[in-house]
């Protein structure tokens, strides 16, 4: 069982699910320690061997496989560059499929594909037919030395590519998604339906942002002026236990929110109002 990388609770207004996280996916790769080529003992940084007790220079440093603890399969610097990928400036297209079917779970790294003037006209046209589809291509690209598959797809009038997680490297957490013998309730399952529909909005990036990096600069910034930062913990949510009076209280909660909302709103649309006819 793989260890959790985090715990706590998903909160939903008044309702607090705890939950656990697990890595859904990392990348698998087979790595190759440095070794001193006299003794085949694994290398510190700075190139130094433990067992001659001696820094190493360029020149005596070899590669090698870990296959149990302190045993090494020895690998050549010539064999390595047999394998290694050639660079290649080809992005070959293998397949289309709808966007609808690819899991965002298998997107790993981002990139954006920008065309070079004389591709200008081909690059729409492949923009526009990925659009009216709903169509992502499926490709395969030489990068760094190093064989990926990639998706390409339409994003804001662009081709955005992203690189492939493979199939062995998703994750497998046994409890996950294993539906137990819970008795859902209709009414349960309405009011939380009612709860998303109440806190349903167009997704809006500019309006979330990295919150620990803007506390660090205003920590930075005090600092700097020789004045000191409060920090508030925040406070926390018990566990669950009746279902239905948090939601019932969640709904409540949204419900006066909003109202609240449009009194304010309307508040301002009649100042503005009457300064217009006022001016």
């Amino acid at each position: 069982m793989p260890a959790s990388v985090w715990k706590g609770s998903i909160v939903l207004s008044f309702v607090s699910i705890p939950v656990k996280l697990f890595a859904a996916a990392r990348s698998e790769r087979t790595y190759l320690h440095q070794l001193h080529a006299v003794c085949h003992t694994r290398l510190r940084q700075p190139l130094f061997c433990p067992t001659c007790e001696r820094s190493v220079k360029r020149d005596e440093v070899i590669k090698g496989y870990e296959v149990d603890e302190g045993q090494y399969i020895l690998v050549e610097g010539e064999e390595i560059k047999k394998l290694a990928a050639k660079s290649s400036r080809m992005l070959e297209v293998l397949a289309f499929t709808k966007l609808n079917q690819i899991d965002p779970i298998f997107f790993d790294a981002s990139y954006f594909c920008v065309p070079d003037e004389t591709g200008k006209k081909p690059y729409q046209l492949l923009v526009k037919a990925l659009e009216d589809t709903q169509s992502i291509g499926l490709g395969r690209l030489t990068m760094h030395q190093r064989d990926y598959t990639v998706f390409l797809r339409a994003y804001q009038h662009g081709l955005l590519l992203h690189t492939m997680y493979f199939a062995n490297e998703i994750r497998r957490v046994p409890e996950f998604g294993a539906l137990e013998a819970v008795n859902l309730k209709q009414p349960e399952i309405k009011l939380t339906e009612q709860l998303i529909a109440t806190m349903m909005q167009p997704f809006k990036p500019a309006q979330y942002h990295d919150e620990f990096q803007g506390r660090l600069r205003k920590l930075v910034e005090a600092k700097r002026r020789g004045q000191t930062v409060e920090v508030e913990e925040a406070a926390r949510r018990a566990t669950v236990i009746d279902m239905m009076e948090a939601l019932k209280k969640s709904l409540a909660s949204r419900s006066k929110s909003e109202a609240e909302m449009k009194k304010l709103t309307a508040k301002h649309h009649k100042v503005a109002v009457k300064v217009k006819k006022a001016s």
